[in-house]
């Protein structure tokens, strides 16, 4: 329930402050005298984008402030989900600064616009005779049809089954797409595997291959060197062993003269012996050295193996390559088999669906008993309301998609005049039928569904006397239900108000002001009489004003 609204420095308003009644509050004045400024305001309360032309004085911040009592709104979850504090009185708050900077608050916590736009569609249904209204939206009138078919249990059941059906749906997806990216990853892991396998790879022959390589290339010269140093060193008839032994041989009678001449020809006699194992050796290398173009073509092969795997990925040692294929191995290993947990999953979808559509069945049936007695109690109100003619027909079609709020699509149509077509509400009713449309559909599921604050501004504009008479019994009616703000030009649906606010302006300081005022009882009978009569009011129209008062419903 919208309790206080608060306004300092919006369009011609320096400071209104209004105080609502529970039930139905008016507000009235003369055309141009400022009324739909204040609806104005409490839309930037709504989340509606601020003009930088609305500041009555440019040199300070626009202030908007809306309490409301929400206790019997069930918005501890919204308050919770979105780390606001909950209290049962809330204060909304809009700041709009001359640069052009705006800001919300929640009981003094910061809101963004989407947070701001969310929490008032809960409390306040603003009904302006040229917007798109609820009774247009589809999704509106099945839940009118829901409720007053009862189907609140029923639905919040389904809706909790169909809930989990969408999580688990989605959770099959996302299993078959692991299960299709496992099968691809496994195909290229499997492929990368094979080829390092087959290639039967060794730590540490890369350098032996390497080494080889380059023995098999410089073949002929190392045969050529190492023959030659084997016969200097130890083939030839004047080689360079036996010379040294030789000298051995002249030094050996020396050795016992001193330490030094002993040591020396130790010395010598190493020497002999290391040069004997390096013609040995040098012996050993040319026998064995031949040059072999298929044996090169060989370590070639094998090498450009080795070379063309490292490349690929992104290695360089044989080592690196075995520790790659192990992590393959592992990886490969590490998949696991989808596909029982996807049949499962689908047993459990379709166990669900079939749940589902048992459920969505039961709505249907029970939605099929509304359109009848509903169709009939809109007629008659709309006849009441001067449009005798006109007629609704609630079409229910089942479709074969399980949706949120089951199997069913549900559409209003209208009818203005004998012989019409029915139409979609938004494709033929005007903005005065439209407004008593809606008007006498949200009095008839009032008690049905827990609907916010209702605020309608001017839905009288075009309609007789007479037929405002009737509308503002049927919000009188309403408002014994659900708290209503109206703004008129009718004496017919003032004279209905538990408050009545009269907006008028007047010059302060050398300007013009927008003000409001909560007028007493006789202020209220002359109101009425004005705008019954003209201004001064006779007194005709004072005892006019004084009748409508009294009527009752």
């Amino acid at each position: 329930m919208l309790k206080r609204l608060h306004i300092r420095n919006y369009a011609l308003i320096d400071r209104v402050e209004i105080d609502f009644s529970e039930r139905l509050t008016i507000i009235t004045g003369e055309t141009g005298a400022g009324k739909s400024i204040l609806l104005g305001a409490l839309g930037l309360v709504m989340g509606e984008r601020a003009d930088t032309k609305i500041f009555y004085n440019d040199q300070e911040k626009c202030v908007v402030e809306a309490w409301f009592d929400v206790a019997k709104y069930d918005l501890r979850d919204f308050f919770t989900e979105h780390e606001l504090d909950y209290d049962t009185e809330v204060v909304i708050r809009r700041e709009l600064s001359p640069a052009g900077k705006s800001r919300a608050f929640v009981n003094d916590t910061p809101v963004n616009n989407q947070v701001l736009q969310r929490l008032t569609e809960a409390l306040i249904d603003l009904h302006q005779q040229f917007d798109m209204l609820d009774i247009h939206n589809v999704n509106f009138q099945l839940r009118m049809i829901d409720a007053l078919a009862e189907n609140a249990s029923l639905l919040q059941d389904y809706q909790g089954r169909f809930r989990k059906y969408q999580t688990d749906r989605r959770q099959l997806a996302e299993l078959t797409e692991r299960s299709n990216n496992a099968a691809k990853e496994m195909d290229f892991l499997r492929f990368q595997l094979t080829e390092l396998h087959q290639a039967e790879l060794i730590n540490g022959e890369q350098g032996q291959l390497e080494s080889e390589l380059a023995r098999l290339t410089n073949a002929e010269d190392i045969k050529r060197a190492y023959g030659a140093a084997y016969n200097y060193l130890g083939e030839s008839e004047q080689n360079i062993v036996q010379q040294l032994q030789e000298i051995a041989r002249s030094m050996s009678g020396t050795r016992k003269v001193s330490a030094e001449l002993n040591t020396l020809s130790e010395r010598l006699d190493s020497l002999i012996l290391d040069l004997q194992d390096i013609a040995k050796d040098c012996e050993r290398i040319s026998e064995n050295t031949e040059h072999d173009p298929l044996r090169i073509q060989e370590v070639n092969d094998r090498l450009n193996v080795i070379y063309k795997l490292q490349k690929k990925h992104g290695v360089a040692t044989v080592g690196e390559l075995l520790n790659i294929q192990e992590n393959l191995e592992q990886q490969l290993n590490g998949f696991t088999d989808l596909s029982e947990q996807i049949n499962q999953m689908e047993r459990r979808i379709a166990e669900q669906e079939l749940q589902l559509r048992g459920r969505a069945t039961v709505l249907s049936e029970r939605r099929k008993i509304v359109p009848a007695p509903f169709e009939g109690k809109v007629q008659a109100l709309l006849a009441q309301l001067s449009m005798p003619h006109a007629r609704i027909r609630v079409d229910i079609r089942p479709t074969d998609t399980l949706t949120a709020t089951g199997s069913d699509d549900v559409q209003i149509l209208f009818a203005t005049n004998v012989g019409s077509k029915f139409l979609p509400i938004k494709d033929v009713a005007s903005g005065g039928e439209l407004s008593r449309l809606t008007l006498c559909t949200k009095s008839l599921v009032a008690d049905a569904i827990p609907l916010p604050t209702l605020i309608f501004d001017e839905i009288d504009t075009g309609i007789s006397g007479d037929v405002s008479l009737k509308m503002g019994l049927i919000l009188k009616e309403l408002s014994d239900r659900h708290q209503v703000v109206s703004i008129t030009h009718t004496p017919q649906i003032a004279a209905r108000a538990d408050k009545h606010y009269f907006a008028y302006k007047q010059v302060q300081n050398d300007r013009t002001i927008t003000n409001i005022r909560l007028l007493n009882p006789d202020e209220r009978v002359r109101a009425l009489a004005v705008m019954v009569g003209g201004n001064p009011p006779s007194e005709a129209a004072l005892a006019t004003a004084k009748e409508l008062i009294k009527v009752k419903m």
